[in-house]
């Protein structure tokens, strides 16, 4: 047995998908044949991992989309769907993140994050179960945090609309089971990316994650992504509803 070869022609949307965590999905699946689309708000790094992934003779095209405007979701998912011809995949990976003590965060921190991270996902996973439905089938892949299920510092509103996608993807996995289509979420703890770098810079908070991982490292993307790769798989074709966290053990305490 091939294992993953059944995603070979598969049709892939990938948000936020220019750099780190989203690239790393995106280049995966199109190593393994499917056809995948990535967005993001800004054209230039989007046209750039475009061409990365396709220097490796891959198949990858992108839209720009505010995940904060449900217009420009709808239209996203809708021109994305046209061009790939239907919809196998969704991973909805975009996502924001403002640190500040609960006492400073402002309603406009508030919002950002809450429009991103839960309202842009819904909206998404919305329009694409549009196309899903009527097909019978369909896998919807959220990506999530450990922060869904502990605390943190500097963390309130984020932490809330982790928690908020957590218990969509339930929702949206209930709802939509008769369908055939099957509704998971991923929960890495902290991912060593060249956008986390300069968080990391802080070296009490870098020891002090550290510490809270009984494996003793940061998360690599390519941890998550296998993770990925097994939800969207036939390995995964019996769950729906669940959360797979990979985050060290973290959570484990």
């Amino acid at each position: 047995m091939t294992y993953f070869s059944e995603l070979n022609g598969k049709k892939v949307i990938v948000t936020g998908g220019s750099k780190g965590l989203g690239l790393d999905i995106a280049q995966a699946f199109a190593s393994l044949g499917a056809n995948v689309i990535i967005t993001g708000r800004t054209e230039s790094a989007l046209l750039e991992a475009v061409e990365s992934i396709k220097a490796d003779g891959r198949n990858c095209s992108y839209l720009v989309a505010d995940m904060q405007n449900v217009e420009s979701v709808y239209t996203m998912v809708d021109q994305a769907v046209e061009r790939l011809g239907g919809l196998d995949i969704l991973v909805n990976n975009a996502g924001v993140n403002i640190p500040k003590e609960a006492l400073e965060v402002t309603e406009e921190d508030w919002d950002q994050i809450m429009n991103t991270n839960l309202k842009g996902l819904f909206f998404c996973s919305q329009r694409a179960g549009k196309y899903m439905i009527p097909n019978g089938h369909g896998k919807v892949i959220n990506i999530v945090s450990q922060m869904a299920f502990v605390g943190y510092i500097k963390r309130a509103a984020y932490c809330s609309s982790k928690g908020g996608a957590v218990q969509l993807t339930k929702a949206l996995a209930v709802e939509w089971a008769k369908h055939q289509i099957k509704v998971n979420a991923v929960a890495p703890t902290f991912v060593e990316t060249e956008m986390t770098k300069a968080m990391f810079d802080d070296r009490d908070f870098y020891e002090d994650v550290l510490n809270r991982i009984p494996l003793g490292q940061l998360a690599r993307p390519t941890d998550v992504t296998g993770a990925v790769l097994f939800l969207a798989s036939d390995l995964a074709n019996f769950i729906t509803g669940e959360t797979i966290k990979v985050d060290g053990g973290w959570t484990a305490i």
